[in-house]
């Protein structure tokens, strides 16, 4: 008996050992997700003999419209290699763009509102990966592209100029008794810099109708007339809707009638159904894999089951800017990899847009940089590949079914909180996940503003009240059923 007392201690050290590495393996185990490599893996897209148009319905005071992404309908076989190689390119040419005009109107100290308001077009490049809805313009049904950083509504109309590949029939004003142009002496076409970085042309006469222009970033354009007509979803109608009734248009829209704006102008989706929806929308953004689809959520009715969250709705103030005012822009206080806090003096500093357009969140560099170290850190083990235009940490994943990758949090003011999809983490490149990438990149420089993009966004329930001025966040499994 007296030879056994001095085992007791070692053998209560090795139990509470044990405990401790149990412990630890639970905490690792709550900061990991469990990516399905050959899940998610893109295929090869044949047409589809049964090709719908998005859907929608009213529900509790709500307007519910499915979204779907751009090619879900697609009729080529593509390929996804050079896609995914453009649809990168062209995002990155985007933000360098927006960056640009950003930058140029806050250091020009221009007071007037019309001046500084220059909007977002990151999300008018159609070969990223961008969503459609579909809505009632007078007596004809037309798929848009969402963007919320965009603020004029436009669609293609005859006759047509210059029109590019549209699937389905082009509005035509004149069929619709509903139909007005808008003229040159109305305030409208006075405003419409503040939606368009451009004034409204005419031909010298008050009399004459209002002419728009949108130039975006990567060499695209619209331009025709400003117009009003009655705008019709989910069984909702709302009267003398202002749009852009486009008639020299040029880019690659992928065969949608145009584009849905949802920033915050005078001329936005969200300002005009004001009256109806109370300034209130919301989405959920799906994947790209077959049949998946989301929803846009025209209203606020969060206490019914119109969202499916699956965690609680957390509220974040916007920042102010009257610089960049039609922008959403959050404040970033922080972001956690696995669990760990990372460290950057550029948190805390209310410069992070939110928008549905780009398509890869950007980051400071020093954030992007502290982020990329923490994730290598905990996801290793794996071979590298090469990077893949903006991005530059990547991984050869060929042979694993599935795979173990940290978590990625984004800290916002008032703490809330938006927990990346596991679906928005990793960016397969290639089928046979040779290349598969970290899906964020840096800014070029310190000062330029992060944006949270829709890779980031989504399978999470995103919500803008314009009213309280407030985004709220919460995890949801995307479905328009």
């Amino acid at each position: 008996m007296v030879e056994s007392k001095p085992l007791l201690p070692f053998f209560f050290f090795l139990l509470s050992l044990h405990l401790i590495i149990i412990a630890n393996a639970v905490h690792s185990s709550q900061q990991k997700k469990l990516f399905n490599v050959q899940m998610l893996q893109r295929k090869q897209q044949l047409s589809t003999t049964s090709c719908f148009l998005p859907e929608s319905r009213q529900e509790k005071g709500t307007v519910i419209l499915e979204m779907k992404e751009r090619d879900h309908c697609s009729q080529k076989k593509i390929d996804w290699n050079k896609r995914l190689q453009r649809q990168l390119i062209l995002d990155d040419i985007n933000v360098l763009s927006m960056q640009n005009r950003i930058r140029r109107t806050i250091s020009s100290h221009i007071v007037e509102a019309s001046e500084t308001q220059i909007p977002l077009t990151s999300g008018i490049n159609l070969q990223t990966l961008n969503y459609i809805v579909s809505i009632g313009l007078g007596n004809q049904n037309m798929t848009v592209i969402v963007d919320t950083g965009s603020d004029l509504t436009w669609i293609q109309c005859e006759p047509c100029m210059s029109c590019y590949n549209q699937q389905g029939p082009i509005f035509n004003p004149s069929t619709s008794s509903s139909y007005k142009p808008i003229l040159c002496n109305s305030s409208t076409c006075q405003s419409l810099q503040s939606a368009t970085g451009n004034r409204g042309t005419c031909d010298g006469s008050n009399s004459s109708t209002c002419n728009y222009v949108v130039n975006y970033g990567d060499g695209s354009y619209t331009n025709g007339e400003l117009g009003v007509e009655h705008l019709v979803f989910g069984g909702i109608s709302v009267s003398s809707f202002v749009f852009g009734c486009g008639r020299n248009n040029k880019g690659l829209f992928g065969g949608v009638s145009g584009l849905m704006g949802l920033g915050r102008s005078y001329l936005s989706m969200i300002s005009q159904t004001n009256a109806t929806f109370g300034g209130v929308f919301s989405y959920c953004l799906p994947t790209i894999e077959s049949g998946a689809s989301g929803s846009l959520v025209m209203g606020n009715n969060e206490s019914s089951s119109v969202f499916k969250n699956v965690t609680p709705i957390a509220y974040t103030n916007m920042v102010l800017n009257p610089q960049i005012s039609n922008f959403y822009i959050l404040n970033l206080t922080g972001i956690d990899v696995g669990g760990v806090a990372l460290e950057s003096s550029s948190f805390g500093n209310g410069g992070m847009l939110i928008d549905s357009g780009t398509v890869i969140t950007r980051l400071a560099p020093s954030v992007y940089k502290a982020l990329k170290e923490e994730f290598l850190k905990q996801f290793s083990g794996f071979p590298s590949a090469p990077g893949f235009s903006l991005l530059d940490t990547c991984f050869n994943l060929t042979g694993n079914e599935e795979v173990s990758i940290p978590t990625i949090r984004f800290h916002f003011e008032d703490n809330a909180e938006m927990n990346v999809d596991v679906a928005g983490i990793l960016y397969i490149v290639k089928e046979d996940a040779s290349q598969v990438c970290l899906a964020l990149a840096s800014l070029n420089d310190e000062s330029d503003i992060g944006i949270v993009g829709n890779y980031q966004q989504r399978n999470q329930r995103v919500i803008y009240d314009t009213k309280q001025s407030k985004v709220g966040f919460a995890s949801e499994p995307c479905s328009f059923i």
